[in-house]
């Protein structure tokens, strides 16, 4: 079982879930302070990761379409790059009944949210639903920051807001900003990381589209700013200087900025390389996220 289990978080990229797990943590303890309901907020949290690990698994299966049309892309992907399909590990019918599971579960929470907390709810399992499942569709054509910022961002954050209070904030909307711009921050460095292996496959990311990694790397610089300048409006709307303790992060962000330009500079682009340049991103989110929840706890 302990096999089994090891083996569904592998391969449905579940290092990237303390993402979802931190952006909400920031949202519930804001929803938690304002007197909201508890259980509603952790159920939301149940639905939420399961919908997150259903879109890494639905992103596997579109790309490894993608690649399997032509050997050379196969080839020349690097090794990250759908591994667990192209090893053998498991097959494409194993992964579409992994991704059914998981839809299955978010739905089933998602209802139950629906009964406790109004039609809201459906509005917004709607909209994350159909998002969620055509990421993949999005990232081709160079979308995939702006889905992950509604994911993560405003209707992840409104979401456990609603289930939690029943209504929406304006408040929340701009909290959510800041802690997803560093979401998508992540998103990005991912996207950098995976540059050639796009370019080869036609993919038409972001970064591909500047179609120069120096430049595009720039983009993540503007991506955090915009973080730094939403938790500056929202600490100015809720009266709470505390959220500059979020500024603690400018050296770390510095850090991965660093990191990813000798990433692209570097020869060496092994697997190890890859995750420890992509890990350090998603730890810049993660602690930012903390020291957010922690301005919030502690005014």
């Amino acid at each position: 079982m302990i096999k089994k289990i090891k083996f569904f978080i592998d391969c449905s990229r579940a290092f990237a879930l303390p993402v979802t797990i931190l952006s909400w943590l920031t949202v519930f303890v804001f929803g938690l302070m304002s007197g909201g309901n508890i259980f509603n907020g952790l159920l939301a949290l149940a639905g939420i990761s399961f919908a997150h690990l259903t879109g890494n698994m639905a992103d596997d299966y579109i790309d490894y379409g993608i690649l399997s049309r032509d050997e050379k892309m196969m080839e020349s992907a690097v090794e990250t790059k759908c591994c667990f399909l192209r090893n053998g590990t498991i097959t494409l019918k194993d992964l579409k009944k992994m991704i059914a599971a998981c839809s299955v579960i978010a739905i089933i929470t998602g209802m139950i949210l629906f009964f406790n907390s109004g039609w809201g709810v459906i509005l917004l399992m709607a909209l994350g639903g159909i998002l969620t499942l055509t990421y993949a569709k999005f990232s081709l054509v160079g979308m995939s920051e702006i889905i992950i910022g509604l994911l993560f961002g405003p209707l992840m954050f409104e979401g456990v807001w609603y289930v939690m209070k029943k209504s929406f904030s304006a408040e929340v909307f701009v909290l959510s900003v800041a802690v997803v711009m560093f979401t998508v921050a992540f998103l990005y460095i991912h996207t950098l990381l995976d540059y050639d292996c796009d370019k080869i496959s036609h993919k038409k990311t972001l970064c591909c589209r500047i179609n120069d990694k120096g430049k595009a790397l720039i983009l993540f610089g503007i991506f955090v700013a915009a973080g730094y300048i939403a938790a500056i409006l929202f600490g100015v709307m809720t009266s709470n200087p505390l959220v500059l303790l979020t500024f603690l992060t400018i050296p770390f962000a510095l850090w991965v900025y660093l990191l990813m330009k000798n990433y692209n500079a570097s020869v060496d682009k092994s697997c190890e390389h890859f995750y420890f340049v992509l890990f350090k991103a998603r730890d810049l989110m993660a602690v930012f996220s903390i020291l957010m929840t922690c301005a919030i706890l502690l005014k």
